[in-house]
């Protein structure tokens, strides 16, 4: 079995040498144009090139979970896309929202900036059944998320292009029930897959329909959010505030307003980090299976775009 490795902005070394660990029998080095055919590309934004010249590709996994990089590229059609499932990655999404949501709600935020003024006060109690919390996306991620938030028993709702059930979650499902869920939720957690039907579903309208004082964490793709929408409807007042991981464009460029809106938290893309160890032993059993001609998890629907 030959495997190659491509991985931009990446030091592939540690990648390879997992991957050797876990498949001994296996060539794998770092693809260069020219490469003799492989098996199996393990891959993060390669470029056209690679995949040109590797047509007979069996697998193309990819060391992130999302795959909107590799669906603007012309994919064989043969080639199975695979993205991670979770590789440690649901857990820090998890504890991102947790936190970002009760720093919110108990207005921790507020207490920083008064205790840099040196002024002691008190906030009154909020109740968590005034602050529903709706999630966007109930894959892997967004559900690990939902049954977070539950644990510290706020209101959890939960939307998806198809129907779910999750125990303790109020679930809607589709274009007809989208309205009603946005209009139920007060703190509003993206976490869809980013394709054509989704892009710019951040925007002044869908915001302005949350419940008043609305709070967007936005922790799945930049291209989910329509920026320059966002300010407008925070100096308005028809939204409390925002915290923002991922942009149009990254690195966030330094003259944006959102590094200087007094309410907006910007984080740098850091909600979850792939973790390698785990993505590799994912990874390198997802080969196996597939050599051995059995069906694995992650493969992408090119037509749903996740």
């Amino acid at each position: 079995m030959r495997i190659i490795v491509s991985l931009t902005d990446n030091r592939p070394d540690a990648w390879i040498a997992g991957l050797q660990a876990e498949l001994p029998d296996a060539e794998i080095e770092v693809w260069q144009s020219g490469a003799a055919p492989a098996d199996h590309a393990v891959v993060w934004v390669p470029p056209q090139q690679l995949l040109d010249e590797q047509p007979q590709l069996k697998g193309l996994f990819n060391i992130g979970a999302g795959v909107d990089a590799l669906l603007k590229l012309r994919v064989p059609p043969t080639t199975k896309i695979v993205r991670l499932d979770d590789a440690g990655m649901s857990v820090q999404m998890a504890e991102y929202v947790c936190h970002t949501l009760i720093r919110h709600f108990r207005e921790f935020d507020v207490y920083e900036a008064e205790a840099r003024e040196g002024r002691w006060s008190f906030r009154k109690p909020r109740q968590r059944r005034d602050f529903p919390v709706g999630v966007m996306g109930l894959g892997v991620l967004g559900e690990r998320v939902a049954r977070a938030v539950a644990h510290f028993e706020f209101p959890v709702l939960g939307w998806s292009r198809s129907p779910r059930q999750l125990d303790g979650v109020r679930t809607f499902a589709g274009e007809s029930q989208f309205d009603e869920f946005l209009a139920s939720t007060r703190v509003l957690v993206n976490l869809l897959p980013l394709t054509h039907e989704t892009r710019g579903i951040l925007n002044r309208d869908t915001l302005g329909r949350l419940l008043p004082g609305g709070y967007l964490i936005s922790i799945a793709r930049g291209g989910h959010l329509v920026e320059e929408h966002l300010v407008p409807l925070l100096d308005a007042g028809k939204l409390a505030g925002a915290t923002l991981d991922v942009f149009q464009t990254e690195p966030l460029p330094a003259d944006h307003p959102f590094w200087r809106h007094p309410k907006i938290t910007v984080t740098p893309h850091a909600s979850a980090r792939t973790l390698r160890d785990e993505s590799v032993a994912q990874i390198a059993g997802k080969i196996r299976a597939l050599a051995q001609g059995q069906p694995i998890s992650g493969v992408v629907d090119r037509d749903k775009g996740y």
